[in-house]
């Protein structure tokens, strides 16, 4: 048993290698950087999410519960933001704007949340207004179940797409043979809502018996980067994998990202999950990671700011290793990856600014502008 045990391993690991990308990794120099990083919010132990405002202040969320408004160089904490469920990787998560704030003042917000009759807390999204900083109109739109008191894979990131469309994503809550291939339960899952949490009428699996009509796609296993392509339109997202195989998948509806049917990764403990990577009836992702960076957050850079090549990239954030990553992308493929910002602390989100400028959330630091070099 245990020689069975470890060729089924060995299999697994050259599997893994035998599937590896044909992506160029660059070395990048510190005086060729095209920006250095500026503090520009400090003292946040894990800021999560991040959002620009009109007026170019900023929201940042804190895991532990914490909304932040920066504005004019002063951090103000705001209020009646509801009450999470603060466990394990579970607290106050991401956040993002209506499309057509300016007129309609709405935050969308996502944390974890205790609401409902078992023990523990699982994902939920709220809608509210910030007014003399302090949440209004508080909604909830969605909460996941069942209440679960584990405390891994929440997701979650929230994006609007061009059709005004707002999806959510939700991790499988560590329930990897349960939740995800279950269109009948939440958890490993992106969903799809009108803004106002309606769930529109052509989702996939409306008419579905039994099904959670929310869902658009699953399969997935703990998306923490999700961001709209700034000329397709489309809705991107990554996902943390287990030992290896992290991904980065384009969302369609009614799709299956296989997980843990099909995967590139291994166990923690280096037994195998499965021995397939690929499987009829289920997506491939255009882009994996073995090892495992970890990412979190995600953003596609859309102006020259920091030189005209590096439009078009995508940015992603590793927790694991510590570091910023480029992708440079033609089209849908990764044809170079390079490490920035190497050992600044674990990179928690991105985003891209009104202003062109690139802001990163580190753990335990605060947010950074990365100004362009001169």
């Amino acid at each position: 048993m245990k020689n069975s045990v470890l060729l089924a391993c060995l299999f697994v690991v050259m599997l893994n290698q035998s599937c590896a990308q044909d992506v160029e990794n660059k070395a990048i120099t510190p005086d060729k950087v095209p920006f250095s990083p500026q503090l520009l919010i400090d003292e946040m132990q894990i800021p999560w999410g991040m959002v620009f405002l009109p007026d170019g202040s900023m929201l940042v969320t804190e895991r532990s519960g914490t909304l932040v408004h920066f504005k004019d160089g002063k951090k103000t904490t705001v209020a009646n933001v509801p009450e999470v469920y603060e466990r394990g990787q579970g607290g106050l998560l991401d956040i993002e704007l209506h499309p057509d704030y300016e007129n309609n003042g709405w935050v969308y917000i996502s944390y974890v949340s205790s609401e409902g009759e078992e023990k523990g807390g699982n994902t939920a999204l709220i809608r509210a207004k910030l007014v003399d900083n302090s949440l209004i109109d508080n909604e909830l739109l969605y909460k996941a179940s069942p209440n679960t008191t584990k405390g891994q894979h929440f997701g979650s990131r929230i994006e609007f797409d061009n059709n005004g469309y707002l999806y959510l994503s939700i991790g499988e809550r560590g329930a990897r043979d349960e939740n995800p291939q279950d269109i009948t339960r939440d958890g490993g899952k992106i969903y799809r809502f009108f803004d106002d949490g309606r769930i529109p009428e052509d989702n996939p699996f409306v008419g579905t018996d039994g099904a959670k009509t929310a869902i658009y796609s699953y399969g997935h296993r703990n998306p923490q980067g999700m961001v709209k392509h700034p000329e397709t339109g489309e809705i991107w997202n990554h996902e943390h994998g287990p030992k290896g195989g992290d991904e980065i998948n384009i969302v369609k509806a009614g799709a299956n990202y296989g997980w843990p049917v099909i995967t590139y990764g291994i166990n923690y403990s280096g037994t195998p999950i499965t021995d397939i990577t690929e499987k009829e009836g289920m997506e491939q992702p255009i882009h994996h990671w073995t090892p495992s960076i970890a990412p979190s957050g995600m953003t596609f850079i859309t102006t020259d700011t920091y030189g005209s090549d590096w439009n078009g990239s995508l940015l992603v954030g590793s927790l694991v290793f510590q570091y910023l990553e480029r992708l440079e992308m033609d089209g849908t493929k990764v044809v170079s990856q390079e490490k920035l910002m190497v050992d600044i602390g674990r990179v928690r989100d991105v985003k891209e600014g009104p202003d062109g400028l690139i802001y990163v959330a580190v753990e335990g630091k605060g947010v950074y502008k990365l100004v362009p070099a001169p």
